[in-house]
């Protein structure tokens, strides 16, 4: 039934999507996903767990990745705004290190489809937000990985004036950067 408009990034395997959007003088009605849609736009993933979280203005989560058990994910706003972040972990890659972000909005009604091998995040832009994403594997809380958000060898571009406004948690003002990551994994 819906009809979606795919945008390629510059990192091979990224995509934005954007279904198409019924609306009336009632309000509005969008399919968010289906299988057979998302197959034809070469997304053809089996999706086990539905995750939903509420983050209020200033919050930044990530950058995270799963390292044994890698998700496939496709991502969205259902409430609010956010600045959604993406940076390419494929060994062999020749975008490897390198970033995308997109801004995913309530509004906008954009979708980002992040594959396995990319570390994640996002950054609360509206005063509160409420973030829907589907994941290809379960969560495992003892595989979880992730790098600094600040590490300026990834750079990414986040948009805050002053760090002093973002709230994290404690393990996201710990991770590592990404020569930590290459070096834990003996990549060169």
């Amino acid at each position: 039934m819906g009809q979606l408009t795919v945008e390629t990034c510059e990192i091979e395997g990224l995509k934005v999507i954007t279904p198409q959007v019924f609306g009336d003088s009632r309000g509005y009605f969008m399919e968010t996903y289906s299988k057979r849609d998302f197959e034809k736009i070469g997304i053809p993933m089996d999706f086990v767990q539905d995750n939903q979280s509420a983050s209020k203005k200033g919050v930044l989560r990530g950058l995270h990745f799963q390292k044994s058990f890698p998700q496939d994910k496709l991502v969205r706003v259902v409430n609010g705004e956010v600045f959604d972040v993406a940076v390419d972990l494929r060994e062999g890659s020749a975008t490897f290190g390198k970033w995308f972000g997109v801004v995913l909005s309530a509004e906008n009604k954009k979708q980002f489809f992040i594959p396995k091998g990319f570390a994640h995040g996002f950054l609360v832009l509206s005063d509160y937000a409420e973030f829907a994403y589907k994941c290809t594997d379960f969560y495992h809380p003892d595989d979880e990985g992730g790098l600094l958000f600040k590490d300026p060898e990834i750079g990414v571009e986040w948009p805050f004036e002053n760090e002093a406004e973002l709230t994290l948690s404690d393990k996201d003002t710990k991770w590592g950067t990404l020569s930590d990551y290459k070096k834990e994994r003996g990549i060169n």
